[in-house]
């Protein structure tokens, strides 16, 4: 999850929620330039007092969608932490890889952590994950995720290409924001990028015909059908009504147009993939 995520979201439950920043493009024109002067580590807690100044006290609204943010990056969080020590990665490049974008999902945890804080409220605590994806029994499909190479990276896949479908749609609401939008663009931009390092590995040591470093159709390259409803409306060819196919007399095949868009995930869909990996 990132600010621009957090923000849409949010304005999903309160659609008043720029003007009560005292408007849109002056609040967060503001906190982008607020963003240039302080140290990142105090950026969070800027943006909870934010909001905090704008509401007085956060509606419990707010502040479940910013826990709901936080839910996630624990899990993908504890699932690299757990990674780290356990898998029996090829080399020390794949190590240090996978090491640095275990350090930017810990970054994530810590800046949510703040930003609820900072606004008054209570982060949730950070629940117990079956990571094995077995609901708490603790034999679930990925029980063998940290031991075997090739099953963590299809984990791994699983979870960054559903993290980065989240995204999609999310710019919008921060068109004329200047800095605060390149600055969640960039953000993006990473996430997206730890996903084609996971599909790159993928292709590399597995040799699976036909993966990519981007989302395929509907097709997961996961065996067994365990993860495909994370790819779920991924062949889209239609986007805004126009079809990509063949668009403009070009030769555009359908598989190429579902490559060139990621499809949303809604808040009800993320939580029945995330369920399985909570310990009951």
């Amino acid at each position: 999850m990132n600010l621009l995520n957090l923000l849409n979201n949010i304005s999903e439950q309160d659609s008043e929620v720029y003007e009560r920043l005292d408007t849109r493009r002056k609040a967060m024109r503001e906190f982008g330039s607020m963003g240039k002067k302080l140290a990142l580590t105090a950026v969070p807690l800027a943006f909870g007092a934010m909001f905090k100044k704008a509401y007085g006290q956060m509606p419990r609204s707010v502040f479940d969608v910013l826990n709901f943010a936080l839910l996630l990056e624990y899990l993908e969080s504890d699932f690299y932490n757990a990674a780290m020590p356990s898998v029996p990665f090829p080399n020390m490049g794949n190590r240090q890889g996978f090491g640095i974008i275990t350090d930017h999902e810990a970054k994530h945890v810590k800046f949510l952590i703040a930003a609820i804080t900072g606004a008054g409220g209570k982060p949730i605590a950070k629940p117990k994950f079956d990571l094995s994806g077995g609901a708490g029994s603790g034999n679930g499909p990925f029980k063998n995720a940290f031991t075997d190479y090739n099953l963590f990276l299809a984990v791994a896949q699983t979870l960054e290409d559903t993290g980065v479908r989240a995204y999609k749609g999310q710019a919008p609401f921060l068109l004329g924001t200047g800095d605060v939008l390149t600055a969640a663009l960039n953000i993006h931009s990473v996430e997206a990028r730890h996903a084609a390092h996971v599909r790159e590995e993928r292709w590399k040591h597995n040799l699976i015909p036909g993966l990519k470093p981007w989302i395929t159709g509907n097709v997961a390259f996961v065996p067994g059908g365990l993860v495909d409803a994370n790819y779920s409306g991924e062949d889209m060819t239609v986007q805004a009504g126009i079809s990509i196919t063949n668009i403009n007399g070009f030769a555009v095949s359908g598989e190429a147009a579902t490559e060139s868009f990621d499809e949303p995930l809604t808040t009800a869909q993320v939580t029945a993939l995330v369920t399985p990996f909570l310990a009951k």
